[in-house]
């Protein structure tokens, strides 16, 4: 969670596993929009020898679809090639890495970026450095330093980065998929314990991310910078992808060639639409569906399966959710169609052809949140969650309430949630660490001499 491990076969390869997709008004710079995508889950801090890096074999992708069909007219392409500059050494480094050149770092990571929209492909840049990942304080002394160096500046405005990160999803994976049992209210369970706050899973772990930040205008339909939220115009559509070439072929002595198109093997856009509504059967597959292809998992968002257990798996707390027979369609709209004019007063995120398709639907006409609230839209917060997505936002604890039927009244007013659906919640209040202010927005990744295993 939120696509951490989601898939069986994503799961088995973890370079191209999407784990997370953030789309959001910039804070610090409301001109822009930052895009993020994570991947490889669960990093161990104390990952040497071999440390984590992206795959030179993946070809990564951020799609925005800015008119509302649910496919991309924007892509942002990264590919990533790693050059050992040392090969006599078995080490990552043989002293203390102090700039991105330094001629101690022994294996490093270089990528390209490209640009693909109705006008054609531009190659933005190429030959940008990768940080290494947070050794320790003998290797990486100064990590501010290098990772600070590793935020390119590009032309036009825009400004990326790729590397490792604290991983800034905040969940309880231990207990949530122990029976959807949430820990503060545990008693209620039908296999009840006593109840106890959230553990956070991935307090300690790192991810390597994919950040860009883009000036809006480049990325809305007309080239404008929507001021009017009930525009459609103001909407832009987004989700990560990873991909692979149709043929490989391993050959003597490590030697591999690879041919044919990229085939995607991992998306994602919203949060846990793969993880919790998709059945394991269909995962995989829905990982190779384009957003726009989907509508054969339509019948998932209609009727979620952990909608129809909650009931079950807490007796007696959410007989409104039990009697209540209609389709999902508030679980639709918000994470299949987007929230239309009307639903909440001086906001909607709709495609404006009313596409189902999962996407992070971003209305780049809301400005950033002076306090954001990190229940987003149902904490009252416009700028946040599931309006794109922040790196703050609890999305686990705003869809288990949508879930549990907080937002079944959206689009049936007669509908009346269950008490228990203020008391659902998972329990975690992250560390400010987890995230920090600027781009690109996932804070410094925990250090492996700090943090040598995911036990401690």
């Amino acid at each position: 969670m939120s696509s951490h491990r989601e898939a069986p076969e994503v799961s088995k390869d973890p370079v191209v596993d999407n784990t997370d997709t953030y789309a959001f008004v910039s804070p610090d710079s409301p001109g822009t929009v930052t895009l993020i995508t994570n991947y490889i889950p669960a990093e161990v801090p104390a990952g040497g020898p071999t440390f984590y890096e992206f795959g030179n074999d993946v070809l990564y992708k951020i799609h925005i679809d800015n008119d509302g069909d649910g496919i991309a007219d924007i892509v942002y392409e990264f590919s990533f090639e790693t050059n050992i500059v040392n090969k006599n050494t078995f080490l990552y480094n043989t002293g203390p890495i102090k700039s991105l050149v330094d001629p101690n770092w022994s294996k490093r990571q270089l990528y390209s970026v490209t640009r693909k929209d109705k006008k054609g492909g531009k190659e933005m840049a190429t030959g940008l450095a990768c940080p290494p990942c947070n050794i320790g304080p003998r290797s990486t002394p100064n990590y501010a330093t290098l990772e600070k160096e590793a935020i390119h500046s590009l032309p036009g405005g825009n400004k990326v980065f790729a590397g490792q990160r604290n991983d800034p999803f905040f969940v309880d994976i231990g207990s949530i998929f122990d029976l959807a049992d949430l820990r503060p209210i545990e008693e209620l369970h039908v296999i009840p314990t006593p109840a106890t706050l959230g553990v956070d899973t991935l307090e300690t772990v790192n991810c390597h991310t994919i950040a860009i930040q883009v000036p809006i205008s480049e990325l809305t339909v007309d080239g404008s910078v929507p001021t009017n939220v009930l525009s459609s115009k103001a909407v832009l559509g987004v989700w990560g992808s990873a991909s692979r070439r149709k043929v490989r072929i391993d050959g003597a002595q490590g030697a591999v060639s690879e041919a044919g198109p990229w085939v995607q093997v991992s998306r994602l856009g919203n949060p846990l639409v793969n993880e919790v509504l998709i059945p394991m059967a269909d995962k995989d597959v829905w990982n190779s569906v384009h957003p726009s292809d989907e509508k054969g998992f339509l019948k998932f968002f209609q009727r979620p399966e952990l909608s129809n257990l909650l009931p079950v798996l807490y007796p007696k707390q959410f007989p409104n959710l039990e009697a209540f027979t209609a389709t999902r369609e508030d679980i639709v709209a918000i994470l299949g169609t987007g929230l239309p004019a009307g639903i909440v007063p001086g906001f909607q995120n709709a495609s404006n052809k009313g596409v189902f398709a999962d996407m992070l639907r971003l209305n780049v006409a809301v400005p950033p949140a002076k306090t954001p609230n990190p229940l987003g839209v149902v904490g009252g917060d416009l700028a946040g969650f599931p309006n794109g997505r922040r790196v703050t936002d609890d999305v686990t604890n705003i869809e288990l309430k949508a879930l549990a039927g907080a937002t079944i009244p959206l689009v049936n007013k007669s509908f009346v949630p269950d008490a228990a659906v203020a008391a659902v919640e998972q329990g975690i209040t992250p560390l400010p660490t987890r995230t920090q202010a600027t781009f690109p927005y996932a804070a410094s990744p925990h250090g492996g001499f700090e943090f040598p295993s995911d036990t401690e």
